[in-house]
């Protein structure tokens, strides 16, 4: 069995083969679909191919895949015995590859198939016009404020009524062009932005994964849609701690000699996007009632809100794990509030509007459905806050955990921490 390396660039994949042993160089392929397929054909069925997730890398995969045994794309921040090394060259970097495959150093990353690949890149680009068209905002923004018009009397800058103030206001020559230019950009974004979104609607609307996890509270098709594009396919994940973790909301863990594990901030691994929008979601998530919100206080009442939030968000990701993988939706889910969010997506990818008469299911809720709803959500708060009351009851006592530093467990909260507790709303039980 040989290994066969390749350092990518834009231009040429700088080829080291290791056999018998041995590790050589073996020169360079122009990095064409043609030349690839070529080079893929001249390999042995038995081979193993290694390069590093950069760039071109995934498309790269799949051309040389059905060519040889393995191709294994590993994590460039696993490889770090190249960017520390003495010598940094191609040759050097092709060759250290080969090597640490030989050894069994390298843990390949998941090469995703043609439909997951196209569901990020329309996700990643939707994200990055959104950031852009921000800018733009916010170029306006620091207009106002350099010409002293300080804020908006109109809650929506950008709509029809804050336009019109904009238009009403004495600017320069140069302020002026400034602003004209930038809605411009905008009004070309909100275009740009509007097509992604329909291009996404239209796959959420066909996606019963996305439908399931929209049944979790604070979960739209936004975020179930980005949180599908990084997952892919849910059985490559034995568990949902290894969910967690691939996207990056474990927190990190230093241990060393006789003293106990101690556990930090969260590792921020993973798609950063993806772990953005669980946030975001999870902000939403504890304003309703239910287990969620009672888990948020909880954790609120010792740590604070924002640590809440990233708790919450965690707690999302392992819900998304038990709902795809056992084909079930959420157990306290609102049904009301999940048919408007499915009817929503459905008219973003252009479904047309039903009639009011349309002899289908209700699609807005009627107010003893939304009372039955909440009391059902309301009923899972309070058992949720019995189970930890028992919990705590029947548990060990406080610091005496394989978590607790012998001879500096706290006794009693710190001065921010009973501030925090004095402040919170009724405390979870």
């Amino acid at each position: 069995m040989r290994q066969v390396a390749l350092d990518v660039h834009q231009g040429f994949c700088e080829v080291a083969i290791r056999e018998d042993g041995v590790t050589r160089s073996a020169g360079r392929v122009e990095t064409g679909r043609d030349t690839l397929e070529l080079f893929a054909q001249s390999l042995c069925p038995t081979d193993e191919v290694v390069m590093e997730a950069t760039g071109p890398a995934m498309e790269i995969a799949r051309i040389i895949e059905p060519y040889v045994a393995r191709v294994v794309v590993a994590n460039a921040q696993d490889v770090r015995a190249i960017s520390h090394a003495r010598v940094k060259s191609d040759r050097f970097d092709a060759r250290t590859l080969a090597e640490l495959l030989a050894a069994g150093m390298l843990e390949p990353v998941w090469v995703p198939d043609a439909v997951t690949s196209g569901l990020r890149r329309r996700v990643a680009r939707r994200a990055a016009l959104v950031r852009q068209r921000t800018r733009a905002k916010n170029e306006i923004h620091a207009t106002l404020a350099r010409c002293l018009l300080g804020r908006s009397p109109v809650s929506d800058l950008f709509g029809t009524q804050g336009r019109a103030w904009l238009s009403e206001q004495q600017l320069g020559e140069e302020e002026a062009e400034t602003v004209a230019g930038c809605l411009r950009q905008i009004e070309f974004l909100d275009a740009e932005v509007a097509q992604v979104d329909q291009k996404l609607a239209e796959w959420a609307a066909s996606s019963k994964d996305v439908r399931r996890l929209m049944s979790i509270p604070g979960v739209g098709a936004g975020v179930a849609v980005t949180l599908m594009a990084a997952i892919g396919d849910i059985s490559r994940f034995s568990s949902a701690r290894q969910l967690v973790a691939y996207l990056g909301l474990d927190p990190k863990v230093r241990q060393s000699g006789d003293e106990p594990a101690r556990h930090g901030r969260i590792s921020k691994r993973g798609n950063a996007q993806a772990r953005s929008v669980l946030v975001e979601a999870a902000w939403v998530a504890v304003r309703q009632p239910g287990p969620l919100h009672a888990f948020g206080e909880r954790i609120r009442a010792r740590k604070g809100s924002q640590v809440a939030a990233v708790a919450v968000a965690r707690k999302l990701a392992c819900l998304a794990w038990q709902l795809l993988t056992k084909d079930e939706d959420y157990a306290f889910a609102q049904p009301s509030r999940v048919r408007a969010k499915i009817r929503r997506v459905e008219l973003d990818a252009g479904a047309p509007p039903l009639r009011t008469r349309h002899g289908g299911q209700r699609i807005s809720a009627s107010t003893a459905e939304r009372d039955a709803e909440r009391e059902l959500t309301e009923r899972a708060e309070a058992a949720y806050r019995r189970l930890i009351a028992d919990w705590k009851a029947t548990g060990p006592a406080k610091n005496t955990g394989a978590g607790a530093t012998h001879g500096h467990a706290s006794q009693k909260p710190s001065k921010r921490q009973a501030t925090r507790q004095a402040q919170a709303q009724t405390p979870a039980l």
